[in-house]
């Protein structure tokens, strides 16, 4: 048996044809869904994405971002997959800790709230995860930052609260999305932050345990 891992992924958007090519998807200890598995999706899009990847891997974890419905949240709580505003015990002092949705957009999509309650959820789980040697951060908006944030513009469209969350709980991981032109990685304090980009471009996160903590890195399907 080798280090345990993670694998972690986001802006689906109804793309999930390359998860078959996630090299050692099967062999995860764990596969987690960051946010927007569908465009405005209903319970069958939903369902379609979530059967793909239950299909390679039964330990899957997940959360609706902003272009995902209601109903697509419903099918992830019947389906006891649902982690958004919840800590997930990954056993070792290893813990997932969730936040979905995103902050106000400029195109109206279903599952957006205000700057405050994102932060009030960031804040709850990383509250929550403290008694956690190693925190898996995922939140499907990213933090303001230098990279993790920035549209084509140049412009950065973060959150400046779920920044400053970050620069005082210090979580080993954050995987995050939301702005697909934002992939990439870097440092809050001790915090290595990570935006794969969307999944139809193949990018994804694999975390691993190693003796030194976690260790994550950016990814792409061959």
């Amino acid at each position: 048996m080798g280090n345990r891992f993670w694998i972690v992924f986001g802006d689906i958007h109804e793309r999930i044809g390359a998860v078959e090519r996630i090299d050692g998807i099967g062999r995860a200890n764990g596969v987690f869904l960051s946010g927007d598995l569908t465009n405005l999706g209903t319970r069958e899009s939903a369902s379609r994405i979530v059967d793909a990847v239950t299909a390679l891997n039964p330990h899957v974890r997940a959360q609706i971002g902003n272009m995902d419905t209601p109903a697509v949240e419903r099918v992830l709580v019947e389906r006891k997959l649902n982690v958004h505003n919840e800590v997930a015990d990954l056993g070792g002092g290893v813990c997932l800790a969730a936040v979905g949705y995103s902050t106000p957009t400029p195109f109206g999509t279903p599952s957006e709230v205000s700057e405050s309650q994102v932060c009030q959820w960031t804040h709850d789980v990383l509250e929550a995860a403290g008694g956690f040697a190693q925190v898996i951060l995922m939140v499907h908006t990213p933090p303001q930052g230098d990279v993790v944030d920035r549209l084509p513009s140049g412009a950065h469209v973060g959150s400046p609260g779920v920044r400053s969350l970050i620069e005082k709980y210090q979580p080993a991981i954050v995987v995050t999305g939301h702005i697909h032109e934002g992939a990439g990685e870097e440092r809050i304090g001790r915090s290595h932050v990570l935006n794969p980009g969307a999944f139809g471009a193949g990018g994804y996160v694999r975390i691993e345990e190693t003796p030194e903590g976690l260790v994550a890195g950016l990814r792409r399907v061959a």
